[in-house]
């Protein structure tokens, strides 16, 4: 091969090793989230929360229409803060963690409100009953790092937590606010 056939072929072969960087993988940061829940027992405000979760998440501001969430949640995980009542969680009644390892919420759509406010629509799965709901957040940026929060409120009746005697929503309430707030990297601007 001569000189003049050698430079363009060593300069392709060259380029094509080059590493050209990547888009930015967007990521939970479970360190620096949170996902609390409230019932309320015989009147009283009760607090627990998820220790362990995860996302995989495609968000990307400009084209809604492709952006995608899954989120799962290790329902062993949960905790009211008394071991007590810790203990009662995973059964059959209440979680029923055996059988149903995660709660999981799959986006079908997400739409903007303005200002960083946005919905996303879902199917919300707990304890091997599925709902369609719509949760609203809000996202915030501060240099690399996007803050997703908001409130989702639930219904623990129409997912079978607490059956039996636990039914009776005069001792524990029907309604649960689902609190969170999520720290993501990797999110393009809003």
């Amino acid at each position: 091969m001569n000189v003049r056939h050698f430079m363009p072929a060593l300069l392709v072969a060259t380029l094509g090793t080059v590493a050209l960087p990547a888009a930015a993988q967007q990521k939970l940061l479970p360190a620096q989230s949170s996902i609390s829940f409230e019932i309320r027992q015989m009147g009283v405000p009760v607090q627990g929360h998820f220790k362990k979760f995860d996302a995989q998440i495609n968000f990307d501001a400009a084209k809604l229409a492709a952006s995608k969430v899954h989120f799962t949640v290790d329902i062993a995980s949960t905790t009211l803060g008394a071991p007590e009542m810790d203990a009662e969680l995973p059964k059959p009644t209440w979680f029923n963690t055996a059988k149903f390892p995660q709660a999981q919420f799959t986006s079908s759509a997400f739409k903007s409100l303005g200002g960083g406010k946005y919905e996303v629509s879902g199917k919300l799965a707990i304890k091997g009953q599925s709902q369609d709901v719509t949760v609203p957040l809000t996202m915030t940026q501060a240099g690399a790092a996007t803050t997703v929060s908001g409130v989702l409120p639930i219904k623990r009746l129409a997912f079978r937590i607490g059956e039996g005697d636990w039914a009776d929503t005069s001792m524990v309430a029907d309604d649960v606010q689902v609190r969170f707030k999520l720290a993501l990297s990797g999110v393009g601007k809003l």
